[in-house]
């Protein structure tokens, strides 16, 4: 039995939101731009109400059909856009404005992200902490990287975690460049899928 997916709706917001903040409360990066623990509980689900609504404006949020994972992508074209140079600062003070690490983690992820070639970009993806290492993921990466693969479009993402980065090896993704070491804090990979077949 197969997991089933769907292209969430505007229905579904508060569903993706909650998700992605159950399970990256604990992730070393979100620890990292929201360093005191009570005030990140209260904080970053803000920030992950405006990842959801950025990539909802631009790009596809899948969920599974039960709502215990969601998976947040967009289509980057090969024809250099103008950057939104102002985009980071509205983040912080949208969610934050006392803490810049919320611009910076912007800025910098920006700043490794290839450029020139048409892709996919992993923005996010999350399972509920009750459902983690059932394989929800990977579904969810499954279903866009099989359509990288027919249509011939690499996939890219920023892994925060060392056991994210080794379950995006395992479905091809390699290590783009050097590892992006936060200030003061963890690293993060940049990988690079290119397509099969």
């Amino acid at each position: 039995m197969g997991v089933r997916i769907r292209t969430a709706g505007e229905g579904d917001r508060e569903l993706v939101v909650r998700l992605l903040d159950a399970a990256f409360q604990d992730d070393p990066v979100s620890g990292w731009v929201f360093p005191g623990e009570e005030h990140r509980r209260t904080t970053h689900p803000k920030l992950m109400a405006a990842f959801t609504d950025i990539v909802s404006a631009v790009g596809r949020i899948d969920v599974t059909e039960d709502g215990t994972a969601c998976a947040l992508w967009i289509s980057v074209p090969a024809v250099e856009q103008d950057l939104d140079d102002e985009g980071p600062a509205r983040l912080r003070a949208q969610v934050d404005p006392e803490n810049e690490r919320v611009e910076l983690i912007g800025r910098l992820t920006a700043g490794i992200h290839p450029s020139g070639r048409a892709h996919e970009y992993l923005w996010m993806i999350a399972a509920a902490p009750g459902h983690q290492g059932e394989g929800l993921g990977t579904a969810l990466m499954n279903s866009v990287l099989d359509r990288c693969d027919r249509d011939g479009l690499p996939a890219y993402l920023e892994a925060s975690s060392d056991r994210s980065r080794k379950l995006y090896e395992r479905l091809g993704f390699e290590l783009q460049g050097r590892p992006l070491d936060l200030p003061d804090g963890p690293r993060m990979w940049p990988m690079w899928r290119e397509p099969r077949g």
